[in-house]
């Protein structure tokens, strides 16, 4: 029996919609707002807001493009947590008035669970056990996956998170929001070994930015105390500095994961998994210590409905579904 699931992602400022059926993306539209680049980051009111204009006709280009009537669907998903509380409550809401209307089953996702299992989307896909290093601009987490809902976290950030931590650098740098693609993009033409920024020594397989953003703060004052114009002169070069240790932080991580847990099936998911120096660094680590790893495509790194639409997949085979009572979360663990 064919299973069509529509899913609905909106836990920050992207609205998506996904048609899946049996397993395969049929469709994954993503509307995004350009308006919070003026503020130098997202504006919880304004995103809501465009929630609330997209979401009717993402939905439906979702559905026409993937050949798909509303009526014919089996179940309803849509994003429960983490993300923005106003933004979330357009989709959930979206989501169960639709489930209600077509009576169907409504089906609620993790937005962290998602971005793991954007590896599934393609093949290929991991085997079990697997670790994910998932990186965002509100999360960084090592989890290890023992099947598609059966995820535990076992390293974690203690303070900002990497994608924050590529922002903030480029805040500094006077780059516009938002400013971690930027800092990839002038890496790709510096020298990584020019600049040199500290690696925090944290136990265990947790993660902390915050020193990192205070010693570039502080490099970058001293600098221009001799040289106003050393940012510009020197742009790409910081930016491959910046790029290069927090990749190697993330990476030294992850390896440090795999050995102690023996695990070599290693794959990375979220925002940041979209930056060409950790792609290129995951697929290094790969070859010198025999991991095999898989990235998701660039469109399924950053928030989309894909992810969550194989998410729900899953949970619908294992018949986990919700009431309509079910409520959005700004903040929910795994």
């Amino acid at each position: 029996m064919s299973v069509k699931i529509l899913a609905i992602e909106s836990s920050c400022d992207e609205t998506s919609a996904s048609v899946l059926v049996d397993g395969k993306i049929l469709s994954n539209y993503i509307a995004n707002q350009t308006i919070h680049e003026q503020y130098g980051g997202v504006v919880p009111e304004l995103a809501s807001r465009a929630h609330q204009e997209n979401i009717v006709p993402v939905v439906d280009y979702a559905l026409k493009q993937a050949g798909i009537r509303k009526e014919e669907l089996d179940a309803i998903a849509f994003t429960q947590a983490p993300g923005l509380i106003g933004a979330l409550l357009v989709g959930s809401c979206f989501a169960k008035s639709l489930a209600l209307a077509l009576n169907k089953p409504l089906i609620a996702v993790h937005h962290m669970q998602a971005h793991v299992l954007a590896n599934f989307i393609e093949d290929p896909i991991p085997s079990f056990p697997f670790l994910c290093l998932t990186v965002s601009g509100g999360h960084t987490q090592i989890v290890r996956v023992d099947s598609p809902l059966q995820m535990k976290v076992i390293g974690e950030t203690l303070d900002d998170a990497a994608g924050e931590a590529f922002d903030k650098s480029a805040k500094l740098l006077g780059l516009p929001y938002p400013g971690g693609p930027l800092i990839d993009k002038y890496a790709k033409q510096g020298d990584p070994e020019k600049f040199k920024f500290p690696e925090p020594q944290i136990p265990e397989l947790n993660f902390s930015f915050s020193g990192l953003k205070t010693s570039i703060l502080y490099f970058l004052q001293e600098k221009q105390k001799l040289d106003p114009d050393f940012v510009q002169h020197h742009m790409a070069d910081i930016c491959a500095s910046i790029q290069h240790r927090i990749v190697s932080i993330l990476m030294n991580k992850l390896k440090k994961a795999s050995k102690e847990t023996g695990i070599k099936q290693i794959g990375i998911a979220g925002g940041v998994s979209a930056n060409s120096g950790l792609r290129t660094a995951l697929q290094s680590y790969g070859e010198k210590y025999g991991w095999k790893t898989y990235i998701p495509k660039f469109e399924y790194c950053t928030d989309n409905a894909a992810m969550i639409a194989i998410t729900a997949y899953y949970k619908y085979q294992a018949k986990e579904f919700v009431g309509l009572d079910a409520v959005p979360g700004a903040r929910a663990a795994f």
